[in-house]
């Protein structure tokens, strides 16, 4: 028996040029002022009692960008499985067509030791297999929940809003390609029975997105103290979570 070895090819890939997109701050100023006041009355504490707002003073605002990764990724294939049907046929047959293919009938003998004459039919089944991923990373490249990245309107000169920042812009820690190799590992299973591949591809888009956040800061007029919160400019919350500082 002779096995002829053939060279696996390459997964075909689709990958769209990464997208940038900068949220609007959609944070009224009504809304802020409120905020900057209550914050007054929460930052600083005294024992068991509140320090008086007008013990506090705003020492800044400032307002920066903090990147995010959207992956939106699929994967799909169209593959054959090689079969062998038998078929029984009675012993004085010479010959069937199917389809207008002659078959020529054989003996087979069963483990019983009877013999039987069949024609043995090569098939190909098809099969198909899909898979699709949506995936949030954060600078780091962590993965986060979708509701942590809510969807607002974008600025029409996303381009122009980063440069004007600039420095106030954050920057992706992810290894250039290793997020689509991450996806890739996740969603890319070829059949490994697969006898052969047809109609393969991975696609992916990726958006790298922008949100505004707002830093203020205060002090304590009498002790010097200062202490920061952050905003979320899109939502308005207050962020607590310092791991994506």
């Amino acid at each position: 028996m002779c096995v002829t070895l053939t060279k696996v090819p390459e997964i075909p890939e689709k990958i769209d040029e990464r997208k940038i997109v900068v949220y609007k701050s959609g944070i009224d100023p009504a809304i802020m002022k409120l905020i900057v006041e209550k914050m007054k009355n929460e930052l600083f504490v005294k024992g068991s009692s509140k320090t008086e707002p007008k013990e506090i003073k705003v020492v800044s605002v400032d307002k920066y960008y903090e990147p995010y990764l959207i992956l939106d990724a699929k994967y799909n294939v169209d593959y054959f499985k090689k079969r062998v049907h038998i078929l029984d046929v009675d012993k004085e047959t010479k010959e069937v067509k199917i389809l207008g293919k002659a078959c020529k009938p054989e003996t087979v003998v069963g483990s019983n030791g009877g013999s039987r004459r069949v024609i043995k039919l090569e098939a190909e089944e098809s099969f198909s297999y899909e898979d699709k991923v949506f995936v949030i990373l954060d600078k780091r490249g962590r993965e986060i929940p979708s509701e942590q990245l809510p969807t607002a309107p974008s600025e029409s000169h996303p381009q122009k809003i980063l440069k004007e920042f600039n420095k106030k812009v954050g920057k992706l820690e992810i290894p250039s390609q290793k997020e689509i190799e991450m996806i890739k590992a996740r969603i890319v299973k070829r059949p490994i029975e697969a006898d052969k591949i047809e109609n393969e591809l991975f696609q992916i888009s990726e958006n790298l997105t922008y949100r505004p956040i707002y830093e203020i800061k205060f002090q304590n007029i009498e002790t010097g103290e200062e202490k920061a919160i952050k905003i979320d400019g899109v939502t308005a919350r207050i962020k607590t979570d310092s791991s994506e500082d």
